[in-house]
């Protein structure tokens, strides 16, 4: 079980990094990742975004986000690189199969209830037109 968590890494770049530095540093991350046992599922360039409030005296930031599947040995080594790493501003690690599992419990409750709901709400209908 411990090797199907899922997790988001988000994190902001230095606005002032060049584009093609930033490059290097995500395929760093993502061969850290697979060097640790990890896989990355999915990565987001979100661009360059105004931040809510100043970090390190700026105020812009490259915002990346990687889903990443793996044990969390990998998260650990991630986080501890991205510490000492001068491009990066900040970042976020969040576990997120956990929750994933929960909505989809909900949604199939509502579907089920959906589905009871139809066939009540027909067989009520169809009890209604009976002729003689």
């Amino acid at each position: 079980m411990a090797n199907n968590r899922v997790y988001e890494l988000m994190y902001i770049a230095d606005p002032t990094v060049e584009q093609a530095k930033i490059g290097q540093l995500n395929s760093e991350i993502e061969s850290l990742i697979e060097t640790e046992g990890g896989k990355v599922v999915n990565t987001d360039d979100m661009g360059r975004r105004p931040l809510a409030y100043r970090i390190k005296q700026f105020t812009e930031g490259y915002y990346f986000l990687f889903e990443i599947e793996g044990s969390g040995r990998e998260i650990a080594e991630l986080e501890r690189r991205l510490r000492v790493n001068d491009k990066v501003v900040r970042y976020l690690t969040v576990r997120v199969d956990e929750e994933r599992k929960a909505a989809e419990k909900i949604e199939a409750k509502r579907a089920t209830r959906k589905e009871k709901l139809k066939s009540a709400l027909g067989s009520i209908d169809d009890g209604g037109e009976e002729e003689e």
